[in-house]
């Protein structure tokens, strides 16, 4: 099997965006192929993920950004998967170039929701849950996630201000990332002092709605190794899934699917929760970053919520966590997000992060996931000294 690496990575300013979906996702991929010093005709496919490009009148994306880069002839497939659209693509072009069958290819994650108004980008979100028995019947995302924080705050006997920690760890990131959405600096009390939302969850809880691209150039090590450019090694990857609805699971206060990807990509990077210097993580709400690090490995199940008040995931802690900002403060384009995370690992592992580098990181993983932990992907990566 081919070793599979990243050679260049783009992404456009997540948040509210004026220009249309197929624009924002030429600028992401053009940033991209840049990055990686190569010309389109050397991508062999495309792959593409995205969720509402019916929102922009236009779906079959893929295919349309091939021919916009000049390269109609170059198979595209776009792939959905909710809130871990990105990932689950990613995880098909990695596969791909595992395999063998291309040696360049072009992954791009792309989303455009903010025109449509609160309430419909709200109702668009909810087709995401298990309709039949969430969104169809009131059951919102930030409801479904208040269950969720209420089963595990009860379990651990965690708090509201345990949940506020992590938003203002993420925002303190955020304000060193150029392309955030919010880069606004918060304390625990405005967290606490935030409408709520859904109890305990309040407005500071809770990721915005966002515009935006990210896109990746995946390649064999042959191919890399020939271009002469920097790049990161992918050494683990990992899918797993959970029940569709809330109400299915035997333990809300953990994501199987999470636990199962994980597992799967340690096993296949031959390396254990304790070899990541950093990881970014879906943190769609402040109880889901919370519940990742505990079903990644990072700390046992009911611990997390202490190691973050301590500081274990800030940016100098043990184990950093969304030094991007994460979902909560760079924004979540839910097409690009997953996307986004690893076009942080490589501005990371290629000196480009700035203030919010992590110094002497060598293996750094993302997850992802969609809806309530439906579908989840981690992948694990290496930077190449």
């Amino acid at each position: 099997m081919e070793n599979v690496c990243i050679l260049g990575a783009g992404s456009t300013k997540y948040g509210r965006l004026n220009e249309d979906i197929i624009e924002i996702a030429l600028a992401a991929s053009v940033d991209a192929i840049e990055s990686a010093g190569i010309s389109p005709r050397d991508i062999q496919a495309g792959y593409l993920s995205n969720v509402f490009g019916v929102a922009d009148k236009q779906v079959h994306m893929a295919p349309v950004i091939m021919s916009n880069l000049g390269i109609s002839h170059v198979p595209g497939l776009t792939i959905e998967s909710a809130c871990g659209s990105g990932s689950v693509m990613f995880r098909e072009a990695f596969a791909n170039i595992r395999a063998g069958f291309y040696d360049c290819v072009l992954a791009l994650g792309v989303e455009k929701v903010t025109h449509t108004g609160t309430n419909q980008s709200t109702t668009l979100f909810s087709y995401c849950s298990d309709f039949f028995y969430e969104g169809g019947n009131g059951a919102s995302f930030p409801g479904l996630f208040a269950s969720i924080a209420r089963a595990y705050m009860t379990k651990y006997k965690a708090n509201e201000e345990d949940l506020a920690h992590v938003a203002v760890k993420n925002h303190e990131n955020g304000l060193l990332n150029p392309k955030a959405h919010v880069r606004k600096k918060i304390t625990v009390e405005d967290v606490l002092n935030s409408p709520v939302v859904a109890s305990p969850l309040k407005l500071y809880d809770c990721c915005p709605f966002s515009d935006g691209a990210s896109a990746v150039i995946l390649c064999n090590e042959n191919f890399a190794k020939k271009s002469g450019k920097p790049y990161v090694q992918v050494i683990g990857s990992g899918r797993g899934g959970s029940p569709a609805a809330v109400q299915g699971r035997n333990d809300i206060s953990t994501i199987p699917g999470t636990v199962i990807a994980a597992k799967q990509a340690y096993k296949m990077a031959g390396i254990s929760a304790h070899d990541v210097d950093f990881a970014e993580v879906h943190d769609c709400f402040t109880i889901a970053e919370i519940i990742d690090v505990e079903d990644l490995g990072f700390f046992p199940k009911g611990k997390a919520a202490r190691e973050i008040r301590d500081g274990a995931t800030s940016r100098k802690g043990k184990i950093p966590i969304n030094p991007s900002g994460g979902l909560k403060s760079k924004g979540h384009p839910i097409g690009a997000t997953g996307i986004g995370q690893i076009v942080e690992v490589f501005e990371q592992f290629s000196g480009q992060a700035g203030e919010r580098t992590i110094n002497d990181a060598e293996i750094a993983l993302t997850h992802n996931f969609g809806a309530t932990g439906a579908s989840a992907a981690v992948h694990i990566f290496k930077k190449v000294n």
